[in-house]
C-alpha cells in the first residue's frame, strides 16, 4: 500500500493540437483529460498512461513531479 501513496505523478501540457493526426490521437488526448491547448492534468505514473503519453508524445510536454 505505502507504494501505491509514493507513486510519481505526471504533468502533461497540450502544446500542439491535435487537428490534422489520427483520429485516435485525438482521442488519446480527450482520454487522457486534456481539452484545450494548453491545458495541464496531472496524473499517476503508470504504464497504461505511459503508454498514451507515449502515442501523443509529439503533441504534449510531459514533467515528473514527486509526491
Amino acid at each position: 500500500m505505502m507504494a501505491e501513496q509514493q507513486r510519481k505523478k505526471l504533468r502533461v501540457t497540450l502544446v500542439k493540437s491535435a487537428i490534422g493526426y489520427e483520429k485516435s490521437q485525438g482521442m488519446t488526448v480527450r482520454a487522457l483529460g486534456l481539452r484545450r491547448l494548453h491545458s495541464s492534468v496531472i496524473v499517476d505514473d503508470t504504464p497504461t498512461n505511459r503508454g498514451q503519453i507515449n502515442k501523443i508524445i509529439h503533441l504534449v510536454k510531459v514533467e515528473e513531479i514527486e509526491p
